[in-house]
């Protein structure tokens, strides 16, 4: 026997004659379905061979001596931008009152529109004459202007007190945003009136009661953004009614490192958050904010994109097409057969007759 005869006896995929194949409608259908099938899964296969897989690995975070940017967006719909200031201090001992580094903040009407841009710069919190406020037994200042020179406020406070009373009869709101370098270490950041003056904040508000911090958070995030985050603030709106109170939002920061298949190195931050809401009372010393309480995890999460293998891709491949070329070359068998058997009986009775 010669070799290409050995070759021969050994073919897996013996061809038939063209005239002992027997082609029927029922094996055009079954083939129409299974090509379908099969192409569907394919481009499916191929789909999921060209998206990307995540990876997540955990280590001891290791950084030190880095800055930590809060990207802040917020609106408060009912404090004009003249009275808001954002102050942030950490563990280290590190105190900033009246931020104005990359902050901005935007003037809303009452319907939310833009009327006006500026850097934070509020009236910040000045010295105040004691003597001044003693007035044993003397006539108690009869007009607004009598008042404010007898608590001791110069023009510009004056001047400062009567736009922030305009405003809020305007029903005018503030939009904040931008972006706040703090050390990496555990601290706060808070936004509120506490950067004015305190007999200033007593006569815009006449109270602490009457400080609206309702507020809506567009986004709050601890660095860039990579593939997939969710910052579970972002979207978030606290609207008070009739009331006034602080809100104070405890965020456990993750050190987080994505890492993209161009081996590109993005490095930022997730995190997680619980809400707390302490409301006024008449007896309350403090004044209404908005806290934000960050502390930082030790654990670094490690983000890695990966692509499946190619030879992943194929023995995917060979299975679901493999697998669905048997499946209909059966169903195509069941099916002749059973129409074999339906043919065959009427014309058996017929011969008997």
């Amino acid at each position: 026997m010669g070799v290409k005869q050995a070759l021969r006896s050994i073919d897996a995929f013996p061809r038939a004659e063209d005239h002992l194949l027997q082609k029927t409608q029922s094996g055009a259908v079954v083939s129409i379905v299974g090509l379908f099938i099969m192409a569907t899964l394919f481009l499916h296969e191929l789909s999921y061979y060209l998206n990307t897989l995540t990876v997540h690995q955990m280590s001891v975070d290791l950084k030190r001596g880095e800055t930590l940017p809060i990207h802040v967006n917020m609106t408060f719909p009912s404090l004009p931008c003249d009275v808001l200031s954002v102050d942030a201090i950490d563990m280290s001992g590190k105190h900033e009152v009246d931020l104005d580094t990359n902050i901005w903040k935007l003037r809303l009407n009452s319907h939310g529109h833009i009327i006006g841009t500026e850097y934070i710069s509020d009236l910040v919190e000045k010295e105040h004459d004691h003597s001044a406020h003693k007035h044993d037994g003397k006539e108690e200042p009869k007009n607004e202007t009598e008042s404010f020179n007898f608590l001791g406020f110069d023009q510009a406070a004056e001047t400062m007190i009567k736009k922030v009373k305009q405003a809020l009869a305007d029903g005018e709101g503030c939009r904040v945003y931008g972006v706040i370098d703090v050390q990496r270490v555990a601290g706060n950041f808070h936004i509120s009136v506490h950067g004015l003056n305190i007999y200033v904040a007593q006569m815009i508000f006449g109270g602490s009661k009457n400080v609206n911090v309702s507020h809506m958070i567009h986004d709050l995030s601890f660095g860039p953004k990579y593939p997939g985050i969710h910052n579970p603030l972002d979207d978030t709106n606290r609207i008070l009614h009739d009331t006034s109170g602080t809100f104070k939002y405890y965020i456990k920061i993750v050190p987080t490192e994505y890492r993209y298949l161009s081996k590109d190195i993005l490095s930022t931050n997730q995190y997680s958050v619980t809400e707390y809401y302490t409301p006024m009372n008449e007896f309350d010393r403090t004044w209404p904010a908005v806290y934000f309480l960050y502390d930082l995890s030790p654990i670094t999460v490690t983000i890695k994109e990966e692509r499946r293998s190619f030879l992943h891709l194929i023995t995917r491949l060979c299975a679901v097409l493999g697998g669905t070329f048997a499946l209909t070359g059966m169903l195509d068998r069941w099916m002749f057969r059973l129409i074999e058997s339906f043919t065959k009986k009427p014309s058996t009775r017929s011969i008997h007759k």
